[in-house]
Formats: structure tokens, sequence, C-alpha cells
């Protein structure tokens, strides 16, 4: 044993797969202990907040302020003013400015701002133009008033007696406040999902949901495969022929239709995850079955075999101790591949609304289920789906990468 483990580990393949799987399973069991509470809370109220961090407001306009000699209207004025606002502009000062379209360099915004206040006017007409796109050239020119002009930010409050707001205080653009002396601030390292859900905590618990839904599914679909290719492989006869029809059947049948089917059936509220995780299970055994009986053929008629019918024992116990050892480290390659294809099945599933009906647990395809609901993917939130798509590529990658490394380990023709 000690031996065939060196053997297993002194494969690159196996070892690289090994450490990204290891690495995801310790995220999946760490996290959580130092992160606590309810993964699903809707700490947001509203969709898809971006990454970053969160400070309270009040407390910021409340808390020591700084004046610092910052030039901070520059930097608001490059950020307020995006590529579209500045085509836009562009095409003013060019059709109806008198400026050469070839001097205007929109990326130079104190150049483009000059030539804006040098020559916008709203008493020049806009002629062939919609009466609505010249409305937007005016509402326009206003907003770049507003985003030049710098003016301080009053802080009102309530006179108790009067009932009348009296001005407080006033914060200017260059009034800065300490953001580590601010007690109410929150990270979202990858933002808020469509129900403000914090996306990474959100993700860690999908991912334990899903790794249970495949191990599950993979000891399920091993254990029948297991089961049938041993008693198909060793009996033979028509045990074997009505095994091989039954798995022939399901063969030539998508798998996944008869998952789709089976799901669909159930009902919406009946799939929980432990259910899901069946069905998927005996939905993929069928492979397995085939290969395990086509390796018990090879071993059925050896001499240690042979001796173990000689001497009485019975058939359970050939097949457990005389067979199953031998074709054991195909076992568990087998149960490897089993699991990444629970997960698939199970994101598959869930992207398709089969997958499993619960507000308690996140898997990796519900959460693809819902980024897909909301158009993330259409409205730039990448946050919402990348995260869970590269996490599921991780899984899948290091998991057929052990498997490779096994194969390469076990099977003396793919040694070097």
């Amino acid at each position: 044993m000690k031996n065939m483990i060196k053997q297993v580990f002194h494969s690159p393949k196996f070892v690289v797969g090994f450490v990204m799987f290891m690495l995801v399973f310790l995220t999946v069991l760490i996290y959580p202990l130092i992160v606590t509470g309810d993964p699903l809370e809707m700490i947001g109220n509203g969709a898809f907040f971006e990454p970053g961090t969160y400070v309270n407001v009040d407390e910021v306009v409340d808390s020591q302020q700084y004046k610092l000699h910052i030039d901070a209207k520059s930097k608001k004025i490059e950020k307020d003013l995006d590529q579209t606002t500045r085509d836009d502009m562009k095409e003013w000062l060019s059709k109806f400015g008198g400026v050469e379209e070839s001097s205007i360099d929109t990326k130079d915004t104190a150049a483009l701002l000059k030539l804006w206040q040098d020559h916008y006017s709203t008493d020049i007409k806009m002629t062939g133009l919609t009466a609505a796109k010249q409305k937007y050239f005016k509402r326009l020119g206003d907003t770049i008033v507003d985003i030049v002009n710098d003016e301080d930010l009053s802080i009102a409050e309530k006179d108790k007696e009067s009932g009348e707001l009296k001005e407080k205080t006033k914060i200017g653009s260059n009034v800065f406040a300490r953001v580590s002396s601010i007690s109410n601030r929150k990270t979202f390292i990858l933002g808020t999902d469509n129900f403000g859900r914090d996306v990474l905590g959100e993700l860690v618990s999908a991912t334990k949901t899903s790794l249970k839904i495949g191990f599950a599914a993979g000891i399920v679909a091993t254990l029948v495969g297991l089961l049938l290719g041993l008693i198909a492989g060793y009996v033979g006869g028509i045990t074997d022929d009505i095994i091989m029809f039954i798995t022939n059947l399901f063969t030539v049948i998508p798998s996944f239709v008869i998952l789709i089917l089976i799901s669909y059936s159930i009902g919406n509220s009946r799939r929980g995850v432990g259910l899901v995780a069946i069905i998927i299970g005996i939905t993929s055994w069928t492979w397995t079955t085939r290969s395990v009986r086509s390796q018990v053929i090879s071993l059925r008629n050896r001499d240690h075999v042979n001796l173990s019918k000689l001497s009485g024992h019975s058939m359970f116990r050939i097949m457990i101790c005389d067979i199953l050892p031998y074709i054991a480290s195909y076992v568990v390659m087998a149960f490897i591949l089993q699991i990444s294809t629970g997960i698939l099945s199970e994101a598959q599933l869930s992207m398709l609304g089969l997958g499993p009906s619960t507000a308690k647990n996140a898997t990796l395809g519900l959460m693809m289920n819902w980024a897909m609901q909301c158009s993330a993917y259409l409205n730039g939130k990448w946050w919402a789906y990348f995260p869970v798509i590269l996490v599921i590529a991780i899984i899948s990658f290091s998991l057929n990468l052990m498997n490779t490394g096994l194969d390469q380990v076990f099977n003396p023709q793919l040694r070097d």
C-alpha cells in the first residue's frame, strides 16, 4: 500500500490536480469558520453591487474632516465624463460649435472642457436635428455645467422647535475622511448578486453544496455500477444478458435526457439537494458497469479465483476478496470521474430550472441560474457568474488531472 501511494504521489498530474482540489476543499471548510453568518443573507438593498468596500455615509459626514491639497475636482470630472459623453460633446462642437473635428481630442479632458466653454451656447440653433436630439444636447450642456461647477455640499438638520431645515456645515471637494476611523464598513470582494447577497460567501457555500452533491452522486453511481458490473462479469449467462440489456437500454437513451425527465416528474417542491444527488447517481452508472464487467471477465478465470471456487467460498466472498482488490484502482478512478459528472450534471439541471429547490442552500448551478434570470452577462455584472464558471472549471480540471495521473500509474500501457 505504501509503495502504491508513493507511486501515485510521484505522478505530476495527480499531484497538481490533488493540490488544486484540496485548495478548493480547504477553502470550503475554513472560510465559514472565519466568516460566520448566513451566506444567503440579503445584505444589499438592491441588485449587483460592484466589488469593493462600502462605508456608512452617515459616519462619513459626521467623522473628523481633513482638508487635503488634492485636486479631487479633476478626478471627479474625469470619472463623470464617460466616453459616450465625450463623443457627444465632440459631435456638437464639430457640427454647431465651428470647431474642426480633427482638432478635438476627447481624451484630453481639460482641452475638451475649454472648447465646450468657449463655443457652447444655448442660443445656437441646432438645425437638422430632431426635437428629441436638440433636447438631449441641452440636457448635456446642463449636465456638463453641473460637473464643472465645484459647489460645496450643504448638510442641513431640522430645528427641533420650528421644524425648519438649517445649514449645519458645508463639505467641499477638498474635504476627506479617514476610512479606518469609520466602524461601519463592509467589503464585498466579489460584490453582491441580484438578491443583494455577498457573492463570495454564497460561492463558498454553493461550492460546498455542489461538492456534497458530487460526492453523493459519485458514491451512488459507483456502487450501482460496481455491483452490476461484478455480478454481470462474474456470473455471466442469462444474468449477464439481462444486466447488459438494461445497461445498453440506458446507454442508448442519453442519460441527461433521463435525468431531465425524472427531475421534472418529481416536481419542484420535492427536489432537495439529497434527492437531486441520488437522481444524478442512478442515471450515471452505465459506463461504470460496462467497464467493471470487462475487467471482471478478464479476472474470473484466474488461478486464485478458481482456487477460491474449489475451496467452496461463496460468490460474494470471491467477488469482494479475490476480484475487487485487482480492480480497486479502476474503481477509484471511476469514482473520481463520477464526482465531476455529478457536479456538472447538477449545474446543467439547475441552469434549466430543474435543480434543487431550496432557499437555504445555494449550488453552483443555482448561482448560474440566478445570474441568467437577471441577465447579468448582458449587463456586464461579471462577478455574478464568472467566479462560478471558474470554480466549476477548477474542480472539473483538478479531478480529471487526478484521474489521468492515476491512469498513468496503474495502466502499464501508459507508463513512461
